[in-house]
């Protein structure tokens, strides 16, 4: 059953010897332990593997790409162990390798209880997207002294993800944090240490996009065939007027971090966020939802 297991999370390679010589004892102790949490996933059921021990930087970097090809761990961030401070003291330190996983999605809706007063509250949501959902790689500048700032430059930055609602309703939006300008209070990293700020978040489509109907903002129809053109003071114009003017939205975000874990060896951070944003539009055709995103983070700061 254990040699099933491991062969659908990890293909039937996995299961023969390994017949490179230069694999060192750690490459085999790490792809072990890969291994080992892969199928504990698969017997416990879970469709998604969910490694139960942490995967820290230096496990990683032993991995090879069929170690880790199919086990879910490129959708993870590392995770830090230890309890010290990095200090920051001035600018010429970045901030680099930034990966934030989410762990969950809520959506605010309007939810009525038993006496029919409407309330808006986050609910839960099931994840429809498949393992691609993780920011990483991002990395920018760091500016120290009294406190801290934080500047987004580069990296894999947004990654388009689908929600569905318990009714139902799926809700797309592009989950990143572009352009974030995060600061925190102080002028080191440790835990406890909290820092945050806005960004932006660009359309879920691009202008090339078109819709069932052969309309888009830079090509294809201006209005759905077989449809009647807009008339001014029609009722129900606006709808189809939202429809047919496609628009690309650029919204606001927010996102909070908080510091849980530092190395100061290895210039590692880790911790806790929570984000903010809205969801896709459709090209202006809908109203955007609020989306609260949830999980953990990893990042390393180095000199210039």
């Amino acid at each position: 059953m254990m040699k099933a297991c491991l062969c659908l999370a990890l293909g039937v390679s996995a299961l023969q010897p390994s017949t490179k010589p230069h694999q060192t004892t750690t490459q085999a102790a790490a792809a072990k332990t890969v291994a080992a949490n892969a199928a504990a996933a698969m017997v416990a059921g879970f469709v998604a593997v969910a490694p139960s021990t942490a995967i820290t930087s230096d496990i990683r970097s032993q991995l090879s790409y069929e170690q880790v090809k199919g086990t879910g761990l490129a959708n993870r961030c590392n995770e830090v162990e230890g309890t010290g401070s990095i200090s920051v003291p001035a600018s010429g330190y970045k901030l680099v390798d930034l990966c934030l996983e989410p762990k969950t999605f809520a959506v605010e809706e309007e939810v009525a209880n038993k006496k029919g007063d409407v309330t808006k509250q986050f609910v839960n949501t099931k994840l429809m997207t498949r393992q691609t959902y993780t920011l990483d790689g991002i990395s920018g500048k760091l500016e120290g002294g009294g406190s801290i700032t934080f500047k987004e430059e580069d990296g894999i930055d947004y990654a388009p993800t689908t929600v569905q609602l318990p009714g139902g309703e799926r809700v797309p939006f592009l989950f990143t944090i572009k352009e974030l300008v995060a600061k925190g209070s102080g002028g080191s990293f440790k835990p406890g240490f909290e820092f945050g700020g806005s960004f932006k978040v660009p359309s879920y489509r691009t202008g090339l996009f078109l819709d069932p109907k052969g309309r888009g903002m830079t090509t294809g129809y201006d209005q759905a065939q077989g449809l009647m053109a807009s008339q001014t003071g029609t009722s129900g114009q606006d709808e189809l007027f939202n429809e047919n003017n496609k628009v690309f939205d650029v919204f606001d975000g927010t996102i909070e971090f908080a510091v849980s874990q530092v190395n100061p060896d290895d210039g590692e951070i880790g911790g806790v966020f929570v984000s903010s944003q809205p969801s896709d539009t459709d090209l202006g055709s809908k109203e955007p939802k609020k989306v609260l995103s949830k999980g953990i983070f990893y990042g390393k700061i180095v000199k210039d």
